[in-house]
C-alpha cells in the first residue's frame, strides 16, 4: 500500500516514507520549545523536477486547514525565540506562548512585546511566508515590514528582486519605498524552511549589493541545512563582512533518497455535487487602493504589506481587520467554516478567521502542484485546481479538504474580478458538497457601479 509512513528510529531521527519513492531521514538536532514534530508538519512529493519532496506544514495556513490562531501564535513563538536568542531579551512571554501552542485550539491573538530599541526592517518570502512573516512583524513596537511579490505591477519598478530556484515560481520582486531599505538597520528574512537557505543567500547578496549593512537574520520555523550549506552562509558572512543570525523553532538534518518512480495522480473519486448558496461581499470600504498589475486594471490593497508597512500603520489595520470580521461575522450561516486566502494573500484572511467565531478554519491556495493520494499520513490527500480568478493564467490548487468536511467557504480575494473568471472556481468547489460559499473582494473594479455587493444569491443558487 503506498503511505507516507512515519517511523521512529531514535528519539530525534525519524523517516519519512514518500508513495513509496522518496525516503526522508531527519535527525532533530535543536527543538528548545520541545514542540512535537508531529504538530508542525507532514510531508508529501511535489510535481517539480528540482525538488521532489515537500515539507507540509500544519502551523502556516497553507496546504493544510488549521485553526487561524495557530499560525498566527506560531509566528509569535519564531519572534520570541529571535529575542531571546539574538537580542537578549526576556523570554518571560515564552513560556506562555509554548503553553498554547501544545493546546488543540487556542483563543490566541498577537500582540507586540519586542520593544521600540529593536527596530528591524522584516522581510516575508513569497507566496508561502506572507503571513507568518506579518504576524512575526506584529510582535515588535518599532518595526517596518513588506513581503516579496510574484506580481509584475505595471506602474512600479521593484527596488530588489531575486531568484529561488527550487520554486515552481521563481522570481521575487519588492516594490517598498527606497528609504524602507536604504540604511544601515537590521534586516530580518522570515520563511517558513530552510532547506539549503539558497533563497535567503539570494536576497542578502541582492539587498548587500546595492544597500549594505552589517547585520541579518534569517528566521524560519524549520531549518533543514546541511553542514555545507551552514558553511555556506560562513563563507557569505566573511565575504561581505557581516553577520547572519539564524533562528527556528526546530533543526536538524535531512537525507532524501529515491527509491522508487512517483505516479501520477490516482483518479479522483466522483461525489454528488450540490448548488450551493453563494453570496459576493465586498470590504473594500474598509482598505486603501494601490495600484494595479500587469495582468489585473483592478487595483491591489494598500495594507497587505507587499508595498511596505511599519508598526503604527500596522495597529490600524488591525482596527480596520476587527471592524471587517464584524461584517462576516453577520454573514457567517454554516456550524464550521473554512476560510480559503489566495495566493500571496494570506494575512488579512487569516487574521479575519481568527476573529469570525468559533469552528473557523483557515488556509490558502497556492501555486505548488502536489501528488494526490488518500492515504493517512501524507500531506494531500484531497486536492482541486483552478485558473487563479484575478490572473488566469496562473494555476491555483487548494488540498486537504474533504467532500462535506464543512458547510460554509468563504474566499477571500484582494481584488474584485468579472463573475466569469469565478466560474471554474466555483465549479471545482461544488465537488466539496459545501452549502454556502461567500466570495469576498476587498478592491473595487475600476467603474463598477452596477454590481449589487453583499448580495445573496441563494434562490437560485448560482451567482452567475
Amino acid at each position: 500500500m503506498k503511505d507516507t509512513q512515519i517511523s521512529t528510529l531514535s528519539k530525534k531521527t525519524y523517516t519519512y516514507t514518500i508513495l513509496d519513492a522518496i525516503n526522508v531521514d531527519i535527525e532533530v538536532t535543536e527543538n528548545p520549545y520541545q514542540l512535537p514534530l508531529e504538530e508542525l508538519f507532514t510531508m508529501a512529493a511535489r510535481i517539480n523536477k528540482k525538488r521532489s519532496f515537500l515539507f507540509v506544514s500544519k502551523v502556516l495556513g497553507k496546504h493544510l486547514p488549521i485553526h487561524p490562531q495557530k499560525g498566527l501564535l506560531t509566528a509569535s513563538l519564531l519572534a520570541a525565540r529571535y529575542a531571546e536568542n539574538v537580542k537578549g531579551l526576556n523570554g518571560q512571554v515564552t513560556k506562555d506562548l509554548i503553553g498554547a501552542f501544545i493546546q488543540k485550539e487556542t483563543q490566541f491573538q498577537s500582540v507586540a512585546f519586542i520593544p521600540k530599541s529593536v527596530n528591524p526592517v522584516v522581510i516575508g518570502f513569497a507566496e508561502t511566508a506572507t503571513a507568518l512573516g506579518h504576524a512575526f512583524f506584529d510582535c515588535f513596537l518599532g518595526a517596518e515590514f513588506f513581503h516579496t511579490t510574484r506580481e509584475e505591477i505595471s506602474s512600479l519598478t521593484p527596488s530588489i528582486t531575486f531568484e529561488e530556484e527550487h520554486s515552481h515560481a521563481t522570481s521575487h520582486r519588492c516594490y517598498i519605498p527606497l528609504d524602507m531599505i536604504n540604511n544601515e538597520r537590521e534586516i530580518i528574512l522570515v520563511d517558513d524552511e530552510m532547506t539549503t537557505g539558497k533563497t535567503a543567500i539570494n536576497i542578502i547578496q541582492s539587498i548587500h549589493a546595492q544597500f549594505p549593512r552589517k547585520e541579518y537574520s534569517v528566521v524560519s520555523i524549520l531549518d533543514w541545512r546541511s553542514e555545507e550549506n551552514k558553511q555556506q552562509f560562513a563563507q557569505l558572512e566573511k565575504t561581505l563582512g557581516i553577520s547572519i543570525n539564524i533562528v527556528s523553532l526546530m533543526s536538524g538534518n535531512v537525507h532524501v533518497e529515491a527509491i522508487g518512480q512517483l505516479q501520477e495522480q490516482e483518479k479522483p473519486h466522483t461525489y454528488q455535487e450540490i448548488g450551493p448558496c453563494i453570496e459576493r461581499v465586498s470590504l473594500s470600504d474598509f482598505f486603501d487602493k494601490a495600484c494595479s498589475t500587469i495582468n489585473n486594471s483592478t487595483s491591489l490593497i494598500k495594507e497587505t504589506g507587499r508595498f511596505g508597512t511599519d508598526s503604527h500603520d500596522n495597529k490600524v489595520l488591525h482596527k480596520k481587520i476587527s471592524a471587517a470580521a464584524a461584517v462576516l461575522r453577520q454573514h457567517r450561516t454554516g456550524a464550521k467554516t473554512l476560510c480559503l486566502g489566495t495566493g500571496e494573500f494570506m494575512y488579512i484572511p487569516m487574521k479575519l478567521a481568527a476573529e469570525m467565531g468559533n469552528n473557523v478554519f483557515y488556509q490558502s491556495s497556492t501555486r505548488s502542484p502536489i501528488y494526490i493520494q488518500d492515504i493517512v499520513d501524507y500531506g494531500a490527500r484531497h486536492g482541486i485546481s483552478f485558473p487563479n480568478p484575478e490572473d488566469l493564467d496562473i494555476a491555483h490548487f487548494v488540498y486537504n479538504i474533504p467532500p462535506g468536511e464543512y458547510d460554509e467557504l468563504f474566499v477571500f480575494l484582494e481584488r474584485e474580478v468579472p463573475a466569469e473568471n469565478l466560474k471554474p472556481l466555483v465549479k471545482q468547489v461544488e465537488k466539496l458538497q459545501i452549502k454556502s460559499i461567500k466570495i469576498v473582494f476587498f478592491s473595487h473594479a475600476r467603474g463598477e457601479t452596477n454590481v449589487n455587493h453583499n448580495q445573496s444569491a441563494c434562490e437560485n443558487g448560482k451567482l452567475f
